[in-house]
């Protein structure tokens, strides 16, 4: 007796993708399922994950269909792994790059970081968008003080970003209520993430930075598959716990084939503006010693200032309200290397972590 569709399914809800505890057809990779007699048929979506994690995929799925009572021949089929190895994200509706901006847990200053990139980014000649993917929690409103709603175009009926100092804006938080609270389950979160990336008029733009939400979940998985990311700009602090967590965030995006960029270690010290002392508040060295340990480039230190944090709730990003400031300069040398990093990956090179 053949297998039914129900009992297929059920099969692969066990099935859970490699590195995270969610299974393949919650993250909806599962995209048909055919059965004829004791063969069963099944294609998966997987554009950007590493051959590793794809051969691992098809292994796991074998072994859970052909458990089923009566299957006697299983089939995978992997849509998007045309090449052997991963590939820097291809051009796509005229971004020549996309990366990510991305931390392990919240609280590290990730969304602040994203937005000074961006801005540094622009003033060093590129075209540049950012597109804020952290669907609870959208922070670019209030750090770019904009708070309208964007205008569709009737002709291409795609949403029309914002523009300030040089960078094209996009949100979530740019469509709904402030004070709203978004609460979605994860095939939304994915529908909302890939509707921002291909409903939006970003034009032609050297660099999209996206702003994740921190962790490891629906929109990193979501962002890696439909977006083909160029890299992933990992955020922590000094202490142990961000660190923690920014070595699983550096871990995912391995597994998912996108090269990590690089990890920047932000709130790095303290300098009181009374006395000029130096402080480690959170710890020293953290970044660095662990971006050595892993392999990664280490990318630099912003260190912990109270004017980025009034220039962010201001919503005027520090980098273009005070170039000529010391972190201005910091986030300008982050923009220099992250240039340095995507070219060295389109070249086919990786740089030794300082």
């Amino acid at each position: 007796m053949a297998a039914t569709e129900r009992e297929v399914y059920q099969a692969l809800g066990r099935v859970p993708y490699p590195g995270f505890q969610r299974d393949i057809v919650s993250f909806g990779i599962v995209r048909a399922v055919e059965i004829r007699d004791e063969r069963v048929q099944v294609e998966l979506e997987i554009k950007s994950a590493a051959p590793a994690v794809a051969a691992e995929l098809e292994r796991a799925v074998r072994a859970a269909l052909l458990g089923i009572p009566g299957v006697r021949e299983v089939e995978v089929r992997l849509r998007g792994q045309e090449s052997p190895a991963p590939q820097a994200a291809a051009p796509s509706a005229g971004i020549a790059d996309t990366i990510a901006v991305a931390s392990g847990k919240g609280g590290v200053g990730k969304s602040t970081v994203a937005v000074n990139l961006a801005v540094a980014l622009a003033r060093r000649g590129a075209r540049v968008g950012l597109l804020d993917a952290d669907v609870y929690g959208p922070s670019i409103p209030l750090m770019t003080g904009i708070h309208e709603r964007p205008r569709l175009d009737p002709e291409q009926r795609r949403i029309e970003p914002f523009e300030r100092h040089g960078v094209r804006w996009m949100s979530l938080g740019f469509l709904v209520d402030r004070e709203a609270a978004v609460i979605w389950r994860g095939p939304m979160v994915m529908k909302a993430i890939d509707q921002l990336l291909h409903d939006v008029n970003w034009g032609e733009l050297h660099v999209l930075v996206v702003d994740l939400p921190p962790g490891t979940g629906d929109a990193q998985l979501t962002l890696a598959q439909r977006a083909r990311l160029s890299g992933a700009l990992i955020v922590t602090t000094p202490q142990d716990l961000a660190l923690a967590d920014a070595i699983k965030g550096i871990a995912m995006f391995r597994r998912v084939g996108v090269p990590v960029l690089g990890l920047v270690e932000n709130m790095s010290d303290f300098t009181c503006p009374h006395c000029g002392q130096r402080s480690a508040i959170f710890g020293s060295g953290g970044g660095r010693r662990e971006a050595a340990r892993l392999g990664v480039p280490f990318l630099g230190e912003i260190p912990l200032d109270s004017q980025l944090r009034a220039s962010g709730d201001s919503g005027e990003p520090l980098v273009a309200a005070s170039p000529e400031s010391a972190i201005a300069r910091a986030f300008d040398e982050l923009a220099r290397q992250v240039q340095e990093q995507l070219a060295s990956a389109r070249a086919g090179t990786s740089d030794t972590p300082e």
